[in-house]
């Protein structure tokens, strides 16, 4: 390979680097809103290009100097032979092997294509990972849980783009999905499902209406929260379906909602609000989220309705929380 290839290469390469790591650092601090996706399909794409590059063309050029030094090797010992030198200590392997290795531009590029690729389809078209980072999910799920989202329970979708291109499973009440922030999309949210389209949702007086039917809500032991060194009341409540899940209220924060803290959202008239909670209309396509949580959680009483095209799947496992080993496992 040309040294003048190789050092074109190596600078473009450093190039390349710099900007994912520039990319990486911005968003860790906050300077940019990153997008995970979005990232991994463009390293997917640029270390595919290097992989593609490396087999058919820079190894090809590699072992063509390696047989060349073979070929030339051996044309010298042919030549000595003809002069009466029959041996000669000549050893090419070292040699072969440094010609044949990767540089490490390409080591650090189509070396690594094949795992971000399998990484890349995997979150993309099976399961993703998330850090619960809040307690609005409490006590379904704690704050520093790590969890699994299954991505195709409710169909199949483009990566970064979001496109819905073969269909599953419908959302159902009491899901714990995760979906994209309807008022910054680059935000990922969790909460539970409890109004579906078309579905009147009413939340007065802590208690949860569909329908014009009560779901049932049964009291059980008072959850203490080792964050916040409080106890909870805690309930379960069961949906029209007959699943059942905790949930919990705090005596200490009012029912009703104040429409000043309530966002503009588009369908906002589908909403009215009052001194007791909050009465909704579920628009078609669309889902009406709760924390469970409930007097702890910004959810769809305050933001809206989450549309379809924002759903990226299904909560349903606990695979690590490193401060309570025990919390792993699946959940409702």
């Amino acid at each position: 390979m040309g040294t003048a290839i190789t050092k074109s290469m190596s600078g473009i390469t450093a190039v390349v680097l710099a900007a994912f790591v520039g990319y990486g650092a911005a968003w860790y601090f906050g300077l940019v809103n990153g997008n995970f996706s979005l990232l991994l399909f463009l390293a997917a794409v640029v270390t595919g290009i290097y992989w593609l590059a490396e087999r058919f063309y820079f190894l090809p050029q590699r072992h063509a100097q390696a047989q060349a030094l073979d070929a030339a090797t051996a044309q010298r010992h042919a030549e000595l032979s003809k002069m009466g030198i029959a041996r000669v200590d000549t050893d090419t392997a070292e040699a072969k092997t440094r010609i044949i290795m990767q540089p490490w531009w390409l080591d650090w590029t189509a070396g690594l294509f094949p795992v971000i690729l399998v990484v890349f389809l995997l979150r993309s078209f099976l399961f993703e990972p998330f850090k619960i980072p809040s307690g609005s999910m409490i006590p379904t799920l704690l704050i520093n849980d790590l969890i699994l989202v299954n991505k195709f329970h409710y169909g199949v979708r483009l990566p970064v783009i979001n496109q819905k291109i073969l269909d599953n499973n419908n959302p159902q009440r009491g899901d714990v999905m995760v979906f994209r922030y309807p008022p910054k999309p680059s935000l990922d949210y969790i909460k539970r499902v409890v109004g579906l389209p078309g579905d009147e949702v009413a939340y007065l007086n802590k208690k949860l209406t569909v329908n014009g039917k009560p779901l049932e809500k049964t009291a059980l032991a008072d959850f203490f929260d080792e964050d916040t060194l409080r106890y909870s009341k805690q309930f379960e409540e069961t949906t029209g379906a007959g699943k059942k899940y905790r949930l919990l209220n705090d005596d200490d924060r009012r029912s009703g909602i104040d429409e000043r803290e309530v966002m503009d959202f588009p369908n906002k008239q589908n909403c009215r609000y009052s001194s007791e909670g909050v009465v909704c209309k579920v628009p078609e396509g669309h889902y009406f989220m709760m924390g469970d949580n409930r007097d702890n959680s910004l959810d769809s009483r305050y933001w809206g309705f989450v549309p379809d095209k924002n759903i990226v799947g299904k909560a349903f496992f606990v695979w690590m929380n490193f401060g309570n080993l025990k919390r792993i496992g699946s959940f409702d």
